[in-house]
């Protein structure tokens, strides 16, 4: 079990997009993320379109799924439905144990700053 923790470790850093952004789904996103690949590789977790309209269970049990390897290292680029947003960076939390990365985007100098969470 210690050998898949160290090569869990040694993974390349992975920016978790939360939504695609919208107008991807036309083939043209309204934003650029491209100056987050400086934190990781992108990884988009759920559909432009995706809503929680009378449960959260199905959107809980897939963003779980998607994020089980967040670790440390990792980063969430919080796009898409705040509803959305708040359940994945709870589920991170849960998972690394009140800790979490997230890239805030500064529209002055059009780049993203990296913020560590700590909730405790």
């Amino acid at each position: 079990m210690n050998e898949y923790k160290d090569l869990k470790s040694n993974k390349e850093p992975v920016v978790y997009v939360i939504q695609e952004l919208p107008g991807t789904s036309i083939g043209r996103p309204k934003f650029n993320i491209m100056g987050a690949l400086k934190y990781g590789k992108l990884k988009v977790l759920l559909k432009e379109n995706t809503q929680i309209i009378l449960s959260p269970g199905p959107v809980i049990f897939e963003l779980r799924r998607l994020l089980k390897d967040y670790t440390s290292k990792d980063y969430l680029l919080l796009s898409g439905d705040p509803a959305v947003i708040g359940l994945a960076c709870s589920i991170v939390s849960d998972i690394n144990n009140g800790r979490f990365n997230l890239l805030k985007w500064d529209r002055q100098e059009k780049l993203y700053y990296p913020l560590e969470i700590n909730l405790f």
